[in-house]
């Protein structure tokens, strides 16, 4: 393991390179429209400090950050799966990598924020993030990927002002089950004591982390709240976000045993107080040095909820957030990037390569329902089987036939075909999963889904293979040409 100083030393030159920002928005370029969205707010008096803009099209980027000069910009980023023992193995690895560093630099973003989650593992993959594997061998796995990503960028990254982005790990949130055999914050100080990455705290993650674990029967949220942060590496905390909460459109509005409701991530939902509440009480922390940015995510939600959440949130918490970014906050260092090469990660040894390997491979069989919850990872999920089993026969399904792409509007003429022939929809879901599979692209899970139905067309019903192929086509020529298109539609909503 690297030397903790050194690697805590190297954080601070790298995070005093970020200024503080205050009160911001994570967005998404597309929905709302980004172009809208700014106007609106504007017209109102509002400028937030900063946007943190999800994954898109490189040109698109580029054009987000010439239209908003003068606000600094952040990026969110998808796909590079750094949890995962395989994942620089990938033929897509690289690829991934350096598209995200020429994102980076089109945006001349200030960090690459990025999931410790992922939607494909050992060959097998899914629309919505799942959790990592809490486990100290999985810990090392995502450390020794983050340097390799983080090399990447000191080596191709380019700031006007010489700097270079910083990688931000988020923790992710719990879709109602997570397995491991070390806490959550205990997993995040050993990946940050072995490399200089920040941290991205996401308070509706940690409801979820209360709401969906025993603690939530023994112990009140505040006092919950109060011990996790003084547990996690909350030093290393550069972003927090906060986003809406709903239950999941699978289970409808619900309540479990303990009076708390379903609720699970959901931007498009508004943000409830609780969320606020906590909020305040992470902000006031005595252990929150590193602050830079404080991000309500507002992708998919209308414009008028943003505008109105926005409003509220600067109101209340201006003036903490200040008072949090100005705590222990260090000078601002020189712009060397202070490299950090993944050379200095201690490699795993093949046994604990392939111990992880298996470890992720058994994860995707038992939460598609088809290997039982075995392994000591899995000891509080088999106490609380309720949560696997809701998120294998109800979200699951969901996601696979709704979530991304609704099947019966992707593809109307076959879906009529194959109910004429008894070929049931939910039959897909155990298709999807029957097997691993190798990987053919870089993620993109509507494209995937078109793969795949047609596979499963041609197996259950081979004579509406024609149809299928036809409306397949028909949708991968829409979707790239809508890629195509949406950058002379943001130029010219940019003119208006």
């Amino acid at each position: 393991m690297p030397d903790f100083d050194f690697v805590q030393q190297d954080f601070q030159r790298r995070a005093g390179n970020i200024p503080t920002l205050g009160m911001g928005l994570s967005v998404d370029v597309y929905s709302p429209n980004l172009f809208e969205l700014m106007n609106r707010l504007k017209e109102r008096g509002l400028q937030p400090g900063y946007l943190e803009v999800f994954k898109a099209t490189t040109t698109t980027l580029a054009t987000v950050r010439q239209a908003f000069r003068d606000i600094p910009l952040a990026y969110h980023g998808e796909g590079l799966w750094i949890t995962q023992p395989d994942v620089q193995a990938s033929p897509f690895f690289q690829q991934d990598v350096s598209e995200t560093v020429a994102q980076l630099n089109s945006l001349q973003s200030l960090w690459l924020n990025h999931e410790c989650a992922m939607k494909q593992m050992a060959g097998y993959s899914f629309g919505t993030y799942v959790p990592p594997l809490y486990t100290p061998l999985s810990a090392e796995v995502v450390a020794a990927n983050i340097a390799t990503v983080q090399q990447a960028m000191d080596l191709e990254g380019c700031r006007a002002d010489g700097s270079v982005p910083l990688f931000l790990l988020e923790m992710p949130p719990l879709t109602y089950f997570s397995a491991g055999t070390i806490p959550i914050p205990h997993f995040f100080r050993k990946i940050s004591e072995s490399v200089p990455c920040g941290l991205v705290l996401d308070v509706g993650h940690l409801w979820t982390v209360y709401r969906y674990s025993a603690l939530c029967r023994r112990m009140s949220l505040e006092r919950f709240v109060g011990e996790f942060l003084d547990e996690f590496p909350l030093e290393r905390v550069v972003e927090i976000h906060v986003a809406g909460l709903a239950c999941h459109e699978s289970v409808g509005e619900s309540q479990g045993e303990e009076g708390l409701p379903e609720w699970i991530d959901a931007h498009a939902a508004p943000i409830p107080s609780i969320l606020f509440n906590m909020l305040e009480q992470v902000l006031t922390h005595p252990n929150l040095v590193s602050l830079r940015a404080v991000a309500l995510e507002v992708d998919t939600k209308p414009i008028e909820s943003i505008v109105e959440e926005y409003a509220e949130a600067a109101r209340r918490f201006s003036v903490l957030v200040q008072q949090a970014m100005a705590r222990g906050k260090v000078g601002k260092q020189s712009m060397e990037p202070a490299l950090y090469p993944a050379s200095v990660q201690t490699p795993l040894c093949r046994s604990d390569r392939q111990q992880v390997l298996d470890d992720y491979a058994r994860y995707a069989q038992i939460i598609s329902g088809h290997a039982p919850m075995t392994g000591p990872e899995w000891q509080e999920a088999v106490a609380e089987p309720g949560g696997v089993a809701r998120y294998r026969t109800s979200y699951l399904p969901y996601e696979i036939l709704h979530w991304g792409g609704d099947l019966v509007e992707m593809f109307p003429q076959t879906c009529r075909l194959l109910a004429e022939r008894g070929v049931c929809l939910t039959e897909f879901v155990s298709f999807w999963f029957q097997s691993p599979r190798p990987l053919t692209q870089s993620y993109d899970f509507f494209l995937l889904k078109i793969e795949r139905f047609l596979e499963f067309v041609s197996e259950r019903a081979p004579e509406a293979r024609v149809c299928a192929q036809q409306e397949c086509d028909s949708l991968r020529q829409a979707y790239a040409q809508a890629n195509e298109v949406v950058e002379p539609m943001m130029e010219m909503e940019r003119t208006r």
